[in-house]
């Protein structure tokens, strides 16, 4: 029959656009074929039985380079060749992939008094994740909160920070963010460059990512999970107010730490209750 092989990723994924050389022992390339959606590779070119060396190249992943025997039948069985991705990092499968907010968290921790701090969360958001096929940096991010969403536990807090004080939520109803370009910044962790409109400035923000990995969910679907941090200066988004106390102590932090847990689901949209 030929050729038959799997190219997978390390989580398991299929590699569709891998390209799999065999070559005989003088190094002349005998065959080439490319593996199909589902990251398969069968050919039916009739091999010369004898020692072979097989080599799987895919952008954006390193090399794999194998032996295979051919049977007196003609047939190579590679078997399952797994690729990792160059510098060492995973990201999941490319194509799009939707925010479950249900299962998701948008948090933020500010000082107070300067002794305590004050944990608030938006409970009202939607976004997406598309992941670039060949070129990971390529990925793009865009997510919409609901700014009168803010919840930090106390009524009369959260009218405030909805108040033209704060967040200003009758003019500016909405916080975006939309991503401009994504590094690596470690074996496991990438920065998203993007930019965040807020209480009506525009500013560019990074966002410090780690990936924690893919898996199947009770309902039939696949997800991600990702934690994204960051830190932002009130200051910076005209959000000036603040009330000094005695000893100049201020009772609110001029700083804003953000916290997301995220899990996307694979596909343009959230599947259906």
């Amino acid at each position: 029959m030929g050729l038959t092989a799997r190219i997978r990723t390390r989580d398991g994924w299929a590699v569709s656009h891998a390209v799999v050389t065999v070559t005989d022992m003088t190094g002349t390339q005998v065959l080439r074929a490319e593996a199909d959606a589902e990251g398969a590779v069968r050919d039916t070119t009739q091999l010369a039985p004898g020692a072979y060396t097989v080599i799987v190249t895919a952008v954006g992943y390193a090399p794999a380079a194998s032996s295979a025997i051919v049977t007196a039948s003609g047939r190579a069985e590679v078997g399952t060749v797994t690729l990792a991705r160059q510098g060492g990092t995973e990201l999941p499968p490319p194509g799009p992939w939707t925010i479950d907010p249900a299962h998701s968290s948008v948090a933020a921790v500010a000082q107070h008094l300067g002794i305590s701090s004050v944990h608030g969360r938006f409970t009202d958001f939607a976004g997406t994740v598309e992941i670039a096929p060949d070129d990971v940096t390529k990925s793009r991010v865009e997510a919409v909160i609901k700014a009168a969403s803010i919840d930090t536990g106390n009524g009369m807090r959260d009218t405030h920070l909805r108040s033209a004080d704060f967040l200003d939520v009758e003019r500016f109803p909405e916080i975006t963010f939309r991503s401009t370009g994504v590094t690596q910044a470690g074996t496991d962790r990438w920065t998203v460059h993007g930019e965040l409109g807020l209480h009506g400035v525009v500013r560019p923000v990074d966002l410090d990512l780690a990936y924690l990995g893919t898996g199947a969910d009770p309902w039939g679907g696949t997800r991600a999970a990702f934690r994204a941090t960051t830190e932002l200066r009130r200051e910076d988004f005209a959000m000036n107010y603040n009330q000094v106390l005695q000893a100049g102590i201020a009772a609110i932090g001029t700083t804003l730490r953000v916290e997301l847990d995220i899990q996307a689901v694979q596909g343009e949209s959230l599947p259906a209750a």
